[in-house]
């Protein structure tokens, strides 16, 4: 929970400023006038802030359940239904919160405000219940900064970024749908990407889609090698959790799922595409390249291969090794690219470990 807290600060900021406005303007629109002064309006901020702040908490909560079992439970509801229990549970929260605070801040409350006010603040309470979590369940869909894109209208022209590009896949999938039947193999898919979705968002990575059995994932490319290593961490951390949950794929699937990557770094035109069903796409050389590296991660049983050109502004840790340079010439693309496999040391690779079982 402290993970996603630290990842929605700016929210909360929004949030405060919004429990502010509202709080002042309640105050305003509904108190009479002798009731208009400074500290009247203090108590009705603070009054609005902590009912913000128990809000803001309570979506923490939601967000921080999906590893749960109670979050498992949540998944397999229809999404209205799903959206409407956290909808309730956050108004029956706010409802909590109001008249803690209404004693704490005004020990001689009248009947009057139980009569008026009170049912007032319910439906206010239940109508902000649905605007964020509305928010929260949009955010969840298209992604936080897609959201804010089409917000804004920041790529309702094309735009030149630099960026880190990472193609993930799954090893073996045509294998595996032939041992466990498509619809098996597409739960297991769907478990996978359920699964290393925690380390992708730890290290800060941008999911831009899912495609078949493969996740594009996509860091901005800055100055600072040390943030540009966000996308080693992130695989590495994504084997160490698949590792860890080994014995329930096992259990579930009789298989463990392994994956394969490839990456680059460089200019990616991003541009808003479609009109029934609206999104953000990249588009350029750097993703095919991308594309074409996790490709040669199949022909070459290795785990993690990425371009020389990313790895000389990246920090790689000391714990890693790159394997000797390679110059390769990929599909579609008249000049080579100069490439190395990495891997941990003291760690075989898991595409070349499942291979030698084979």
């Amino acid at each position: 929970m402290l993970r996603h807290i630290r990842r929605h600060l700016g929210l909360l900021a929004a949030m405060l400023v919004a429990a502010i406005v509202l709080g002042v303007s309640y105050r305003y629109l509904f108190n009479p006038l002798e009731e208009r002064t400074l500290a009247f309006y203090l108590r009705s901020c603070a009054h609005a802030i902590g009912m913000a702040v128990a809000g803001w908490m309570v979506q923490m909560g939601f967000a921080a359940l999906p590893r749960s079992e109670l979050g498992s439970a949540l998944r397999h509801l229809p999404l209205i239904a799903e959206f409407a229990l956290k909808a309730l549970t956050m108004t029956a929260v706010l409802i909590i919160v109001t008249l803690g605070l209404q004693f704490a801040l005004y020990p001689s409350t009248s009947r009057e405000w139980y009569a008026q006010d009170l049912p007032r603040i319910v439906v206010l309470a239940f109508v902000v219940s649905l605007l964020f979590g509305a928010i929260f369940e949009f955010r969840r869909l298209v992604g936080g900064r897609v959201l804010g894109s089409f917000f804004f209208g920041t790529y309702h022209r094309p735009r030149l970024e630099q960026r880190i590009v990472m193609f993930l896949d799954l090893a073996g999938s045509t294998a595996l749908a032939e041992q466990l039947g498509e619809v098996r193999v597409h739960d297991l898919i769907t478990r996978f990407f359920f699964d290393i979705d925690m380390p992708i968002a730890e290290h800060d990575g941008e999911v831009n889609a899912y495609v078949g059995d493969q996740v594009i994932v996509s860091w901005p490319l800055t100055t600072d090698a040390t943030r540009n290593a966000r996308w080693l961490h992130c695989f590495f951390a994504a084997q160490d959790r698949i590792e860890s949950l080994a014995v329930a794929y096992e259990r579930e699937f009789g298989v463990v799922p392994q994956f394969r990557a490839g990456v680059h770094a460089g200019s990616v035109v991003v541009s808003e595409c479609g009109d029934t069903r609206r999104q953000i796409a990249y588009f350029g050389d750097t993703m095919n390249v991308a594309a074409r590296l996790c490709e040669h991660c199949k022909a070459t049983a290795e785990a993690l291969v990425a371009s020389a050109e990313l790895l000389r502004n990246t920090a790689v840790s000391p714990a890693l090794t790159l394997g000797s340079r390679a110059t390769i010439t990929l599909r579609g693309r008249q000049s080579p690219v100069e490439v190395h496999a990495i891997e941990r040391q003291g760690m075989q690779p898991p595409l070349s470990t499942a291979k030698a079982r084979a």
